[in-house]
């Protein structure tokens, strides 16, 4: 079975994004860029120059895309940014989208730190019982 990630095409200055292609998957034939130019009218409209394009593997960013509200490249780095609704009014209206990393990695880093310091925080606690055991152990003698 055949699975082509998104291409996402943007705005070199702004970084908003133009087109994306979204993913396909099962009997498909990927296209090239010029395949794909020819295709999109907000591509066609525009010249080459004034536009980039990044390729995504299929699923990448899956959640993210599923529960932002909006998203963007940035030009600097070529990666996705996305907007998510307000946790604590998820109804509400975004007036002006703020646009942060994916939380995808975001919560990838944490899950690592997380699991750093359990392992910390094991060690300390091992530790600190085998230095009671010591003092209990020297309190013992000392009164005998």
């Amino acid at each position: 079975m055949v699975k082509i990630g998104r291409k996402l095409y943007f705005d070199v200055v702004t970084g908003e994004v133009l087109v994306d292609t979204g993913e396909r998957q099962d009997f498909v034939v990927p296209k090239t860029v010029e395949q794909d130019i020819a295709t999109y009218k907000a591509l066609t409209e525009r010249t080459r120059g004034s536009f980039d394009y990044i390729e995504l593997a299929f699923g990448e960013f899956a959640q993210d895309f599923r529960d932002s509200i909006g998203f963007r490249i940035n030009p600097e780095t070529k990666t996705p940014e996305f907007s998510y609704p307000d946790p604590d009014a998820p109804a509400e209206p975004v007036p002006k989208p703020e646009y942060h990393a994916p939380i995808s990695e975001k919560l990838a880093t944490l899950k690592q730190e997380n699991t750093l310091l359990k392992a910390q925080n094991q060690a300390l606690t091992e530790r600190a019982d085998f230095i009671e055991d010591v003092v209990a152990e020297m309190a013992a003698q000392v009164y005998q």
